[in-house]
């Protein structure tokens, strides 16, 4: 559904010298130099000898300089990086380094691209042949561990010639601010959820419920017990008859999703922590990332699978203060515009205001809606403020309300306690669960659609309820 390519444009650059004299020699020619050392061995009985030593280390520096001479200038390389994909979480991308020579003679090139932390832990080093006047490149992955826009630095370059005796050093300013997005689910999964969402349509269609919605279907005649609001008075004056309106469910309805972007979500977990099965039986530790992360994430993949559907999507991502407002919409445009906004969410070290995200949502969307609100519980004596706002929503919006749990605290409530310590921990934890199952019980009674989930299993739980929603007619 993305039309639009989100991966950085490619960037080119003449290469220019990193340092004053930007050369020096190489070990291979500190070798060379160490081994005139060897001339003093006979210079021991004949002293005559040891000046041989200076002829041997001035011819090996002379080779040297002759061999820097004929290395290109550093404006003679032109080197480029190039992005394959877009960086998003949970997958790798594909970067291309090339370097085309300008110069007469062939160069072997050393590699450090400066890359963000955000995108590589450390950089590494590459190594690289370059001919005269024939482009060459190299490949290599990194996986994002960061959302939102990082800059990238300069490309460093050390080249020498076959010989090898003096190497220059240059850098070239390849800097370009790169967008992480949050992960982009386009997989099998994915395709199951679009198909399920195609049967669900073909049901409604098929169905044409008449008079649950206030979608126009129809004209007819009026009958005793039909509303007077329902006349449609244009018509019946044609007519001479009371003729009044039909209408049938809505299949295009409005989706908000609503991300809590406060201090709760900052808390990092990992796939493995979270129990979810799929990550457990095949083995693999997936990078720790925030609740923020794994809720962005989820947002993208009912975002593409609301628009699917013919519904409109909206966003909401708010902290101390709104942080992305995205008015609902469709199409591919759309979905870009959303997941750009959802690429510069970050959460914010205080607590969100809760209420005032309801106001304003309240006053973005008067009509009735669904809303997906991702968030979390504190553990406070009172009732948390995000459980008033969810009740304002109820008054007019199917609410279904997220609640993102944090792993180990389930674990410590689950373990047996071994020492005192442990039994404190895990009274405390047992608590702290048993106030958020009361608190979500209560927001339940309301008439709201409550979830209790682990990040990992936040997507697939998700998609389902939606589903379930749109079978069910309730917005």
């Amino acid at each position: 559904m993305i039309t639009a390519s989100l991966h950085p444009g490619p960037v080119r650059a003449a290469c220019e010298r990193r340092r004053r004299w930007g050369f020096g020699l190489t070990p291979r020619s500190i070798g060379l130099l160490a081994a005139g050392f060897l001339w003093l061995i006979p210079g021991f009985w004949d002293g005559r000898l040891a000046y041989g030593m200076l002829a041997w280390d001035g011819l090996v520096l002379l080779a040297a300089l002759l061999d820097e001479l004929r290395l290109p200038r550093p404006e003679q390389l032109i080197a480029g990086r190039s992005w394959s994909n877009a960086p998003s979480l949970d997958s790798e991308t594909e970067i291309e380094i090339s370097i085309e020579n300008r110069g007469r003679g062939v160069v072997e090139c050393r590699l450090v691209d400066d890359l963000p932390a955000a995108l590589v832990a450390e950089p590494e080093t590459h190594r690289l042949t370059a001919f005269p006047h024939v482009p060459a490149s190299l490949r290599y992955c990194v996986e994002p561990r960061e959302r939102g826009d990082w800059e990238t630095g300069w490309l460093y370059v050390g080249y020498r010639s076959p010989l090898g005796l003096a190497e220059r050093w240059a850098r070239a300013p390849l800097t370009q601010t790169v967008r992480v997005y949050p992960a982009l689910r386009t997989g099998e999964e994915q395709q199951i959820f679009l198909a399920r969402s195609r049967q669900i349509d073909l049901q409604l269609r098929q169905e044409r419920q008449r008079g649950l919605g206030r979608d126009f279907e129809s004209l007819r005649e009026y009958r005793e017990g039909d509303d007077l609001r329902d006349i449609c008075w244009t018509a019946t004056a044609r007519c001479g008859s009371p003729i009044t309106r039909q209408y049938q469910t809505e299949r295009s309805q409005a989706v908000w999703i609503v991300l809590d972007c406060g201090r709760l979500m900052r808390s990092r977990v990992t796939a493995v922590a979270s129990g979810a099965k799929a990550s457990l039986n095949s083995g693999r530790t997936s990078s720790p990332h925030s609740k923020l992360d794994h809720a962005c994430t989820t947002a993208v993949a009912l975002a593409q699978l609301a628009l699917f559907s013919g519904d409109r999507v909206g966003l909401l991502a708010y902290g101390q203060g709104i942080q992305q407002r995205l008015l609902p919409g469709r199409g591919a445009a759309h979905l870009r515009q959303l997941i750009e906004s959802l690429a510069l969410v970050h959460a914010e070290s205080g607590e969100a205001d809760h209420l005032r995200a309801t106001a304003m949502l309240n006053r973005l969307q008067p009509r009735r809606s669904l809303i997906l609100w991702i968030t979390d519980l504190a553990e406070t004596a009172m009732r948390p403020e995000v459980i008033d706002g969810a009740m304002q929503l109820l008054r007019r919006h199917v609410l279904l309300f997220v609640a993102m749990a944090q792993p180990e605290v389930e674990l410590i409530a689950r373990a047996r306690p071994r020492n005192v310590e442990q039994m404190f921990m895990a009274a405390a934890a047992q608590e702290m669960a048993g106030r958020r199952e009361v608190l979500l019980a209560r927001l339940h009674e309301q008439g709201a659609l409550t979830l209790d989930l682990h990040p990992a299993e936040l997507t697939s739980r998700v998609l389902n309820q939606y589903l379930a929603v749109k079978e069910r007619a309730m917005v």
